[in-house]
């Protein structure tokens, strides 16, 4: 199991029946969550979730709705003390949950940023490649840690645009980080063709998805053959491999024995794997959020 559990501005509190309780900031949020599969009260618990600022209640249809209890921005902004310096995010809630950002990952920033710091005070200067890239958490966290150039792909160019929001907002304008809106697949075929290499990659794919053009991607299908051809980008000194994975389909036990089969197999170095964890602050609980494989050499 791999902990966040370092955040100031953002607080898992309760989880259970199905749903989180939140604080991002603060702003009180309650969402759905597939983990929480325990009541949301049971006898002899003494907790009684307070009045959340807004619910999200998912749609028989599809998506789902957020209903405001009471007023909060429609964005704002919470900090992460980062590796080599503080991160700021901007926060909203989109009609599919989610709010810009994945806290649990503050275990995978503290990884790779020690690695990268380490690395840069050694005198050397890391390029990280940071593929379905989302919002630019990892993206960041590798600039702040050190990182001399980060490359951050993602097909969305939404996505991109609230990336480079959060770099401003972290005052990151004078990193090297170059941001790509392409199929992550098209592009590491194309990097290939170029002999481009990186010390550090990380991976964070979907389950499903399209790219810009309407490519399609399923995890299951496309995962392996795309982390193989990552082994082609590797640099000769390479820094770390971050593989992670919100689909319930793939294990971390999975995401290792690719990681064992592809990376490991092709450059040696060693793998591990866990769950990555939030601590809900009020029960004596951990809520799984997604798995993740490590390779360092």
């Amino acid at each position: 199991m791999f902990l966040s559990d370092r955040f100031v501005d953002y607080e898992l509190m309760y989880a259970g029946g199905g749903e989180k309780y939140e604080r991002w900031g603060e702003v009180f949020l309650q969402r759905p969550d597939p983990q929480a599969v325990w009541p949301k009260t049971f006898e002899g618990s003494p907790h009684v979730w307070p009045k959340p600022n807004a619910i999200y209640h998912r749609s028989e249809t599809g998506g789902g709705y957020w209903s405001t209890l009471s007023a909060f921005p429609h964005k704002w902004k919470i900090t992460y003390p980062a590796i080599g310096g503080p991160l700021t995010f901007v926060i909203e809630p989109t009609g599919f949950k989610h709010t810009g950002l994945f806290p649990e990952q503050g275990a995978n920033w503290d990884f790779f940023g020690e690695i990268i710091r380490k690395a840069a005070e050694e005198g050397r200067e890391p390029r990280i490649l940071n593929l379905f890239a989302y919002t630019g958490g990892a993206t960041l966290a590798a600039a702040v840690a050190g990182a001399k150039e980060i490359v951050h792909v993602d097909a969305s160019k939404g996505m991109i645009a609230r990336a480079k929001e959060n770099m401003t907002a972290s005052g990151l304008e004078s990193s090297y980080i170059r941001y790509i809106a392409e199929d992550c697949n098209r592009f590491v075929e194309r990097e290939i063709r170029r002999k481009r290499k990186y010390d550090g990659i990380i991976m964070d794919p979907p389950a499903y998805g399209r790219g810009p053009s309407g490519e399609l991607w399923k995890l299951e299908d496309a995962l392996f053959p795309l982390v193989e051809k990552c082994c082609d980008l590797i640099s000769d000194t390479p820094l770390f491999f971050v593989l992670n994975s919100y689909a319930s389909s793939l294990t971390s036990l999975v995401m290792e024995n690719i990681m064992k089969l592809t990376i490991q197999r092709h450059l040696g170095g060693t793998v591990a794997s866990g769950e990555l964890g939030l601590p809900a602050s009020q029960m004596n609980i951990i809520l799984p959020c997604g798995s993740t494989a490590r390779w360092v050499p």
